[in-house]
């Protein structure tokens, strides 16, 4: 009996052992792939997240500013514009003028 338990033995250790090495295996092929796809994205020149937010929080603020900028300018263009001179009224006709025009007709 001892030795089925001693074949039991062997064959659990190297179990064991293929899976250790089925382990070890399966790490080295993800750091390999992770490398491998790192690379890939360097020689792409892709930013990273961070980098991407940072710069959409820069193009944010210059948006912002140039919209406040674009309002103030409207607004001092708006002021600065020359305003156009009033027009004189034009003059009351004189009084002599109207009684001329009455009187012909008073003649008849």
């Amino acid at each position: 009996m001892q030795s089925s338990n001693r074949f039991f033995d062997d064959l659990a250790k190297m179990a064991n052992g293929a899976v250790s090495v089925a382990t070890g295996m399966r790490q080295e092929v993800e750091q390999m792939v992770r490398q491998q796809f790192e690379r890939f994205l360097t020689d792409r020149d892709l930013v990273t997240r961070e980098e991407f937010e940072a710069v959409r929080v820069m193009a944010e603020k210059a948006r912002a500013e140039n919209e406040a900028l674009a309002t103030r300018l409207a607004a001092l263009e708006q002021a600065a514009k020359p305003k156009p001179p009033a027009k004189p009224r034009a003059a009351a006709k004189p009084q002599a003028t109207a009684a001329k025009k009455k009187a012909p007709s008073a003649r008849r």
